[in-house]
């Protein structure tokens, strides 16, 4: 059940990353061509490197999970300022996402693939944002190991022109991962929606010019837990709508773009698909699934991969599709460029990509069995398509 074809081929229900010009990739490419030292990706159209140079501060706030869908069908203050719809990177996830953020590089140079991710480099499945094995959930300090020396990443803030400022909430901000890609940027945690902002508000009102990162989880975290059109989140949205007013205009020589990681797709429960119901799948694996519930890597046996194709042709091929993860990287479905040198290593030999809201679970022994209602890391258009938004303030 060779899917390569689908790499390339037109997919209604696939949405992939347009590197070439119009995703998170290239935003990045106009921020580091701005304030940096260059890019080596095409920048973004809708916004040029010019308008971010000649304003004193910048200001790239990241609304983790406010995919460009929710955002129209919302409105307010946000919604008027949206310029375009970008496309986010593959996986369509906050663990590729954010360190495209924080490096301006491509997850095919940068090499974090998703939330779960096998590095034969220490021989362990670890979760690279908390910094942790995935079993036993024990932080990987402790083991001697540190994001510097296992992803080898250089931060964009070691690379600016000016001041950099990493906006943070307080549980995280200081965590081993936003250490190691803050570079030399001055941290800020903050608790709550109301804090947050003002401590955007002293930034943007500092004489010296500046580059600041915001993050703000909350909608991600809601969604995940109610479901993407909740009342819980639609709250959330509408005070960030209002808090958002307020910072435009207080803001002067500034220039505030506010974008996101991923979208959000709802996946009730019957939507799940847990290898626990199949154990002969499960049997032609040499590790438990990586990546996403939404995209998730497989590891086959050796000499077992005509058996772990035929049962997903069998049992799954209405629910799943499958490629090789190889064509997905050399068809830039990772990014345009040289990739990672441990990136084939950490996308394993196959993709399984769920067809419409379905996911994959592959639960560990001991492994705490949350639920998500709310889900991402796929390439529909719901999670891919994420908005630009732009104030410009004189």
């Amino acid at each position: 059940m060779d899917e390569t074809r689908d790499a390339t081929a037109p997919d209604p229900e696939l949405v992939l990353p347009d590197y070439d010009g119009g995703s998170l990739v290239n935003l990045m490419s106009s921020i580091t061509t701005a304030l940096a030292d260059g890019s080596p990706y095409p920048t973004l159209a809708a916004l040029p490197p010019e308008t971010l140079a000649a304003a004193r501060h910048v200001l790239l706030f990241v609304v983790d999970g406010l995919g460009s869908a929710f955002l129209t069908r919302q409105g307010g203050p946000l919604r008027r300022c949206m310029r375009a719809e970008l496309t986010s990177v593959f996986p369509s996830t906050t663990a590729s996402a954010i360190p495209t953020f924080l490096t301006g590089l491509a997850p095919q140079q940068h090499g974090l693939t998703g939330w779960h991710m096998y590095f034969r480099e220490i021989g362990a499945i670890i979760a690279p944002l908390p910094f942790r094995l995935r079993t036993g959930r024990q932080a990987l300090r402790d083991a001697g190991v540190s994001p510097g020396s296992l992803f080898g990443l250089t931060p964009l803030f070691a690379r600016l022109t000016r001041a950099g400022h990493i906006v943070s909430p307080q549980n995280i901000v200081h965590s081993d991962f936003n250490v190691a890609l803050a570079g030399p940027a001055q941290r800020y945690g903050y608790d709550g929606l109301e804090e947050m902002f003002a401590v955007l508000a002293d930034l943007l009102r500092r004489p010296a010019t500046s580059y600041i990162h915001a993050y703000w989880p909350r909608l991600d975290s809601l969604a995940h837990e109610h479901g993407v059109d909740s009342t819980e989140v639609v709250d959330a949205f509408n005070a960030l709508n209002a808090s958002f007013t307020r910072l435009i205009e207080s803001a002067r020589d500034s220039v505030i773009v506010v974008t996101a990681d991923h979208g959000f797709i709802d996946s009730p429960p019957g939507e799940t698909i847990d290898l626990d119901d199949h154990p002969a799948l499960r049997a032609t694996l040499l590790l438990p699934l990586c990546g996403e519930a939404r995209a998730a890597y497989a590891y086959v046996r050796a000499g077992r991969e005509t058996e772990f194709e035929a049962y997903l042709a069998a049992e799954l091929a209405d629910r799943v599709r499958v490629f090789r993860s190889a064509s997905l990287v050399r068809d830039g479905w990772f990014g345009p460029g040289q990739a990672h040198p441990a990136l084939g290593d950490r996308v394993g030999d196959y993709l399984l990509l769920p067809r419409g809201r379905a996911i994959l679970r592959d639960w560990l022994r001991g492994e705490v069995r949350h639920t998500h209602l709310g889900v991402h890391g796929g390439a529909s258009a719901a999670e891919m398509r994420v908005p630009l938004v732009v104030a410009v303030r004189s």
